[in-house]
Order: structure tokens, then C-alpha cells, then sequence
């Protein structure tokens, strides 16, 4: 058997089961195709099926008739520092292809990857609208339906720009429409984070019959401005909107949502927003996710990303003597407390010296943005004053090196 070398211990390669279920779906992995570009041809879903991905959300539809008026170019990006699209924003609709297009192509490709999982992404205006295409795409064969309570489309009622997923009620009752015509097919319900309260309306859905939720989304931004012709980005015939945005940008607020939600409702929860590497899929579902949703990662660096998510993902938890990927669910949520709980104790940082590349930028950030208590002996090594030090870690989060650790006072004294 392949083995990893680590630390001078073997370990075998893919011990630990990474499947999982969901719903009462058996996925092969957890991490899926998010409902979005890469969704949108049958061919490219193909193409992830065979690289490995477990499952993909086909782009969001509707009934046939539907406007969907889309408007070129729609994507714009934030670079941070030398990373190229830290955060990447849209101004996409949903799905051209209407129900009669996704219908055929459940069929197709249910027909050529039976072990993959496909689920269909919908949307209505009105009852009639909405329980159509879930009715639809159920006798199409879905695996699973996702409905998107997350986008301006489908207000009912609501003011106008609103999204259905930002009122409790309105999204109780669309969801009992849904579930009223699903049957025995799982429907997860997409909410988004604009909202004061995601566990109001988690807990509304699954009242309401939802059997798990999908969180979360892109976030309505503003991705930059021109500063030569003053027009935001992107740039549309000198004219711009409000963006979707997605990327790493998004997953500190995707990390909290999903850990409010099953907190509060214990519901099955399929994590998007932000994730790009197996690590970001590991913290996901610590604090809750089952399922991960992968779109502006495939997007930037393509679909055989799948090989490193499995890799990586398996070996760690292999590396950790864990044998199932559900065991790991939830664990971190015991760990989140309100500020009232954290404990109070005294913390210094500890700077490892021999990994220290004398940068100052620790005395830098504490002289300006912290309590004055770092200075740079003649060797230029930071030195720390305890009595001014009153452990905040600014300089342990700003050190590039990695090389200053917040412990315990007194531990290294």
C-alpha cells in the first residue's frame, strides 16, 4: 500500500472513509459543485464527475418563459498584496437554461454517472412557479433539490430588490410549497447572511419541512472603483451595479453562519461561501457543514482542484486517527462561547527566535496599533516589556514568519 512519510511515521494513503451521508444521500466526499458557472454546461459537469467531485448543483432555473437578461462582462475580482482574486465578485443571473433543458440533462447524467449525485437549483416567482419546477426536476430524477431563497429574483411580495430568504415567513411558506411536492426527495433551502437574525429563518424553513439548509452566499458588495474614469467595477458600457461577492474574502461570515445555524437547529447543513482548499472544507464542517460547496475555486484554478481536496483532506484526518469524515461534524461548535464566557487569564507572546527574520514589523504594528510594548534590541530581535504587554496577539497576527505564539504568561519564564 502507497504510504505518506511524516514526522518519521508511515501512513497509509486513504484509510479513513471519506464518505458521507447526507440527507439519506450517500455522497462519495463531501465537496460538491456549487450551483453557478461551472455548473452551467453539461460537459463541464461531466468533466467534474470524472475528476472526482462527489456531486454538483446545476445552475439555478426556472420555468420556461422566464427573462433572464444578463449583461457582459459580469465578474471583477479584489487582489490582496500579491494574491491574485482574494475575493471575486458577479453580477450573474441565474441559469439561462430553463426547466426543459435541466430536466434532460438530470436524465443524461444520471444515466452516465449513477454514483455521482446531481442536484437541481431552482427558483419561482409564485406558488404555481415554484412547485412546477420542483415537481419537474423530482420526476427528472434529482438526487436532491437546492432552492435559492438567496437571490433578488422571486421577492413575493417583499420590496422590491429583496431577497425571499431575508423574511421568515415568506420563506416558511415557499418551503412548504416546495416540500409539499418533493415527497420523499430532500430539499435544502440556500439562505443567505444579509440578514439580523440567520437562525430565525433557518429555524422558520425547518419548520416549515426543509430537510437541511445551504449556508451561505455571496455577499452584495461593491468591488472597487476606477480611480482614472471614476466608474466601480466591473466596467459595463461606462455603467456598473452591486456584485456577488464570493471567494476568501466571504468565508469568515460563511464560517459564523454555518456555526449560528447549527447551533440553533441541529439541521443539516451543506457550507458555501469562500471555501478554496481542503483546510477551509475541514473548518467548515467543525463547526457544522456535511456537505461543501465549491465555485470560485473551480473557477479560478479548475476542476482537477478535486485531486488536492481528497488528498489532502484524507491524509489529515488520517494523520489524526480518524476513521469517518462525519466524525469530525460539529466538533468546534463546544468551543464558540459568547464574549461573557471567554475565560479570563493572563497571555504574552513567545517569539521563537531561531525562526525570527528581524523585520520589525511586530514593534511597528504594537507602537502603532497595540500597547507600546515591543522595542528591537541591537541585533534587531523584538523584545517584550511586561508591563506594558497586555496580550492582545496584534503582533502575532501581523508577523509574516509565523514565529511569535500567544501563551500563558510565565510558561517560558
Amino acid at each position: 500500500m502507497f504510504t505518506y512519510l511524516l514526522d518519521n511515521k508511515m501512513y497509509p494513503k486513504h484509510k479513513t472513509n471519506l464518505s458521507i451521508n447526507f440527507c439519506g444521500v450517500k455522497f462519495a466526499n463531501p465537496f460538491i459543485l456549487a450551483a453557478a458557472p461551472p455548473t452551467d454546461d453539461i460537459e463541464m459537469v461531466k468533466d467534474a464527475f470524472r475528476a472526482g467531485w462527489a456531486g454538483a448543483i446545476l445552475k439555478t432555473t426556472s420555468v420556461e418563459g422566464t427573462k433572464v437578461d444578463l449583461a457582459y462582462p459580469m465578474i471583477s475580482g479584489i487582489d490582496f498584496e500579491n494574491n491574485r482574486l482574494m475575493g471575486m465578485g458577479n453580477i450573474d443571473l441565474i441559469s439561462e437554461h430553463h426547466i426543459d433543458v435541466i430536466e434532460q440533462r438530470i436524465l443524461q447524467l444520471k444515466k452516465e454517472f449513477p454514483n455521482n449525485r446531481v442536484i437541481a437549483s431552482i427558483s419561482g416567482s409564485d406558488k404555481t412557479s415554484w412547485q412546477e419546477v420542483a415537481r419537474r426536476t423530482c420526476k427528472a430524477g434529482a438526487d436532491l433539490i437546492e432552492c435559492s431563497f438567496s437571490c433578488p429574483q422571486g421577492t413575493l411580495g417583499l420590496k422590491p430588490g429583496a431577497m425571499l430568504g431575508q423574511d421568515p415567513v415568506a420563506s416558511a411558506s415557499v418551503t412548504s410549497w416546495i416540500k409539499e411536492v418533493a415527497g420523499p426527495i430532500p430539499i435544502i433551502i440556500k439562505l443567505t447572511p444579509q440578514v439580523n437574525d440567520i437562525a430565525e429563518i433557518a429555524m422558520a424553513v425547518k419548520c416549515a419541512g426543509a430537510d437541511a439548509v445551504c449556508v451561505g452566499n455571496t455577499i452584495p458588495s461593491l468591488m472597487g472603483i476606477d480611480l482614472e474614469s471614476g466608474v466601480p467595477f466591473p466596467n459595463v458600457g461606462g455603467k456598473s451595479t452591486y456584485s456577488g461577492l464570493s471567494g476568501s474574502a466571504v468565508k469568515p461570515v460563511s464560517l459564523r453562519c454555518i456555526a449560528i445555524v447549527k447551533k440553533a437547529t441541529d439541521l443539516a447543513i451543506a457550507g458555501s461561501g469562500g471555501a478554496i482548499s481542503w483546510k477551509d472544507a475541514y473548518e467548515f464542517m467543525l463547526v457544522g457543514a456535511g456537505l461543501v460547496e465549491f465555485c470560485t475555486a473551480v473557477m479560478h484554478y479548475g476542476v482537477d482542484i478535486i485531486e488536492d481536496l481528497v488528498e489532502g483532506f484524507a491524509f489529515h484526518l488520517n494523520k489524526k486517527g480518524i476513521i469517518n469524515v462525519s466524525d469530525i461534524i460539529g466538533k468546534s461548535l463546544e468551543f464558540i462561547v459568547s464574549h461573557e464566557e471567554l475565560p479570563r487569564k493572563d497571555w504574552r507572546p513567545y517569539i521563537i527566535t531561531d525562526d525570527c527574520v528581524r523585520c520589525g514589523m511586530c514593534m511597528v504594528a504594537c507602537k502603532d496599533g497595540g500597547h507600546r510594548a515591543i522595542s528591537m534590541s541591537e541585533d534587531r530581535l523584538p523584545k517584550i516589556d511586561d508591563e506594558k504587554c497586555v496580550g492582545c496577539a496584534l503582533c502575532s497576527s501581523v508577523c509574516h514568519v509565523k514565529c511569535i505564539e500567544m501563551q500563558e504568561r510565565n510558561k517560558h519564564e
